[in-house]
């Protein structure tokens, strides 16, 4: 078993964690210097499952599980009330803010969920799934540099996002404008 096996396979068995685990600072730099899509996917995972776990102690977790499972399904308003109790219960927990960030996305709020954003990327700076939506609410928005700017930041953490090549159409498009 290789030595990042065993670091993988620790990841299971913590049973708290969140944006303050140090076992990210490890995850995030080998994201940065990850070579394929297949790796760069695991370490995102790995890092996703982190911040899924709240911090020790809280009934938080499974009120994100439930409102995770309401967005998933449809249900957007349970999903909100569910991701509203947890920012109330953990105010620190970035991936709370987040979660309602995407729900009052869904919910056509762009201005509360950019708020929520600001949040998330506060409690966790490198959050490159925060930033993307970030990105989203600017194009929605129809603000494309400010669009850019936010997808070039998730860039910078995660060099391999899956929508990688939408970012780059959007880059080339704002070069042809200025031409």
């Amino acid at each position: 078993m290789s030595i990042f096996s065993i670091f993988i396979a620790g990841l299971s068995t913590q049973v708290s964690a969140d944006q303050k685990d140090p076992r990210l600072d490890v995850l995030f730099s080998a994201l940065k210097l990850s070579d394929t899509q297949e790796t760069s996917k695991m370490l995102e995972n790995q890092i996703w499952t982190i911040w899924h776990i709240p911090p020790a102690g809280s009934e938080s977790g499974f009120v994100l599980r439930d409102g995770i499972e309401a967005m998933s399904t449809g249900r957007v308003n349970d999903a909100l009330e569910a991701f509203d109790k947890v920012t109330r219960l953990e105010p620190e927990f970035a991936e709370g803010w987040n979660k309602r960030a995407t729900v009052f996305y869904m919910l056509g709020d762009l201005d509360r969920s950019a708020l929520d954003i600001q949040r998330t990327i506060a409690l966790e700076p490198r959050h490159f799934g925060a930033l993307s939506g970030l990105g989203l609410i600017n194009l929605a928005k129809g603000d494309k540099p400010a669009a850019l700017k936010a997808f070039d930041a998730a860039l910078e953490i995660h060099p391999h996002l899956p929508s990688k090549e939408r970012i780059d159409a959007l880059r080339r498009e704002l070069a042809d404008k200025k031409l």
